[in-house]
């Protein structure tokens, strides 16, 4: 079977409970290939891997968070546990938290110290869905106060705020090039003139 069959086979298994994915019964050759996978609304989500801009862009947005909020890490990949209930599993490409909030955890982590989930969309047929629709749904209904979309396929960065447990309630939206503020409790503004440099 080819990968790009594999990735079908199993994205398409619904519903998944999260004990099964936790356990990798239901994804055994997806893990050892080390692909990045999550688990959202019950479905299996596989998510391309990582180009050269994506990770230059979370180092940048990293050395920003630390300059401002040097008591915080911006976590990269940390796997956490998302949605009500906790029965989502979502690896975001970074979770802002105190440098220390997920020592002795699991694979997957209480979202609890998470002041901030980030994305940075990929050049892939799922993006729409998963970094627009679902994650900003899985990440408010987690209570999880900010999230940041890095949005390389509008150059547009938006800041989702003010999660009412179902949905956020606030998200600006500005082009790459203007300043947007992080509210709190992340508290951190950020320019985002750079992020024009690591695009298509």
């Amino acid at each position: 079977m080819t990968q790009s069959a594999e990735i079908l086979e199993i994205t398409d298994r619904f519903p998944v409970h999260p004990d099964e994915f936790d356990e990798g019964t239901r994804i055994p050759a997806a893990r050892s290939r080390r692909m990045r996978i999550e688990l959202i609304d019950g479905r299996i989500r596989s998510r391309a891997a990582p180009d050269g801009d994506h990770g230059r862009i979370v180092q940048w947005l990293t050395r920003i968070c630390l300059r401002s909020r040097p008591e915080l890490w911006l976590h990269p990949e940390q796997g956490i546990k998302v949605q009500e209930h906790r029965l989502g599993r979502a690896r975001p490409d970074g979770a802002l938290a105190p440098s220390d909030a997920f020592v002795g955890q699991g694979e997957w982590a209480d979202p609890a110290p998470v002041l901030m989930a980030v994305e940075v969309t990929s050049y892939d047929a799922d993006t729409d869905q998963r970094d627009r629709v679902e994650k900003p749904r899985a990440y408010a209904q987690t209570g999880i106060p900010v999230y940041l979309l890095i949005d390389r396929d509008r150059c547009e960065v938006t800041v989702y705020s003010e999660p009412d447990g179902v949905r956020y309630e606030c998200s600006p939206t500005v082009p790459f090039g203007k300043e947007i503020a992080l509210p709190d409790p992340v508290g951190i503004v950020v320019p985002t003139e750079q992020l024009k440099d690591w695009v298509r």
